[in-house]
């Protein structure tokens, strides 16, 4: 019997220069073979789908100072782009420790690590929570510098399919690790008016906390499912019909982004993690060790700050900074996401 022939399939026309919608960003989700389209979309001021930019990068290598034969930690590896900064300092010399709670993202960024020539030799991955950070210390011993970079990735806020953005629908989740805890779908269905009243306050500081909350839980109390991100905008949306009509557009933006960020926040104990991870530290640095911790949210950076503050007047930091280091307007004019940013740092006695 005759082979039929497979009909040639051709490759799906790419939709613009930036297309709109996830799936179809295929050469920006595929950077080493794209590159003139990946250069493209970051000479835009864009970050590419799939991708992260680093913030702070040559801030935060002035302030830890990595020699090489150093022990170091980056505490969220994320996309990878500091740790592969943090890997050119040690010029194959010493050891870097990695974490991070992302089972989708991590495997995928050891492996573009492991293609640039970084294997375990060099850089140890572990997925796991940087609260934990004296189980990485049991093995690694004390560290000499250590990187805590708070934000959300780019690759989990551009994913829909992960619901951390309202921009596209997909599914409520904002869990980091989607397979542990609950999701923030379900997190609405079990809270309160007054208990998701002072999440939003609290969480993101939020000025219409009470006009949404309100309308959430009546939502929820008259039988309405909230699984997915667009639903839960469109009831902020109704919310804030009150305000002007001029200025509501921007404020319901506004507020899809903070209650968005207070949702994940939430779900993911996002303070409590950071405080745990804070009250360890010390004890996780080498004597001289340096630390740098860059926050996006004004919650996280007072919880640095107030930890800094207390453990320099103890006599155990010798050192920290006097301000917080906000990235170069160069920067945020060509990197968006970097404008909320704030880099604090401390140096062990």
């Amino acid at each position: 019997m005759d082979k039929q022939e497979q009909k040639h399939q051709r490759r799906p026309r790419y939709k613009g220069t930036h297309p709109r919608a996830f799936k179809d960003k295929y050469k920006e989700l595929q950077p080493e073979l794209y590159a003139d389209a990946v250069a493209k979309v970051i000479q835009k001021g864009n970050t590419p789908a799939g991708m992260h930019r680093s913030i702070c990068v040559k801030e935060i290598l002035e302030i830890l100072q990595i020699a090489p034969g150093q022990t170091g930690l980056d505490a969220t590896l994320g996309y990878g782009g500091h740790t592969l900064e943090m890997l050119k300092c040690l010029d194959s010399q010493g050891h870097l420790y990695a974490t991070d709670v992302d089972p989708i993202e991590l495997p995928r960024t050891r492996e573009r690590l492991e293609r640039l020539g970084y294997g375990p030799e060099i850089l140890t991955v572990r997925q796991t929570n940087f609260s934990n950070i004296d189980q990485i210390t049991s093995e690694s011993g004390p560290l000499d510098f250590i990187l805590a970079d708070l934000g959300v990735s780019s690759m989990q806020i551009d994913n829909p399919e992960r619901g951390f953005s309202f921009k596209t629908e997909g599914p409520l989740d904002l869990r980091l690790n989607p397979s542990k805890g609950i999701s923030a779908a379900d997190r609405l269905k079990s809270i309160s008016q007054d208990e998701l009243y002072g999440m939003l306050l609290e969480n993101a500081d939020e000025p219409h906390s009470a006009e949404i909350s309100r309308a959430i839980i009546t939502a929820i109390n008259k039988g309405e499912d909230i699984t997915t991100t667009s639903q839960l905008q469109q009831i902020i949306k109704d919310a804030l019909k009150f305000i002007p009509e001029k200025d509501r557009n921007d404020e319901i933006k506004k507020s899809c982004q903070r209650c968005f960020q207070a949702l994940r926040i939430d779900v993911n104990n996002e303070f409590e993690v950071l405080y745990t991870f804070l009250e360890k530290l010390p004890d996780s640095m080498a004597e001289g060790g340096r630390v740098a911790i860059l926050t996006f949210h004004s919650g996280e950076d007072r919880l640095v700050k107030k930890s800094f503050k207390r453990f320099y007047r103890e006599g155990i930091y010798r050192e920290i900074a006097p301000d917080a280091i906000r990235p170069s307007a160069a920067e945020c004019n060509s990197n968006g996401r970097a404008r909320c940013a704030k880099l604090r740092w401390a140096i062990k006695a």
